[in-house]
């Protein structure tokens, strides 16, 4: 509720991700700073060769994986929605974030690779994740 900052986003996450498992998954973005509330992903998508969210799991290598499933008009992702596919049971953190102005044609950032991608973060939130059977 805060906008720029400085306090961290309020992240809830309930329930285990099953093992060997392929989920959807899509992101909303909501402004609470206002009244009604203002869904923030239809700017995203709006400049959507502008965007695209980064996904940084912090566990096995092996045990998950993420795949985009939206592109903007140059065939580049942008993460708004994607699939997450689990393999072995762990424990872990993933981390997503929001690059804006970034260089989409860069090495690896089409892959999700966010080392080369450059331009400014907007959001960056990272969940926990447990990975069971």
């Amino acid at each position: 509720l805060d906008g720029d900052g400085p306090n961290p986003p309020d992240v809830t996450v309930s329930g285990d991700l099953m093992t060997q498992t392929i989920y959807n998954g899509s992101i909303d973005l909501l402004n609470e700073t206002v009244n009604p509330n203002e869904d923030v992903a239809l700017e995203v998508l709006a400049e959507a060769t502008e965007h695209q969210f980064f996904f940084d799991a912090q566990v096995v290598t092996s045990s998950i994986s993420t795949m985009y499933t939206d592109m903007d008009v140059n065939g580049n992702p942008i993460g708004l929605s994607f699939t997450l596919r689990t393999n072995g049971a762990t424990a872990g953190t993933l981390g997503v974030t929001l690059r804006h102005d970034l260089d989409k044609f860069a090495p690896g950032v089409a892959q999700g690779d966010i080392a080369n991608a450059g331009g400014d973060t907007d959001i960056a939130a990272t969940f926990d994740i447990n990975i069971s059977q």
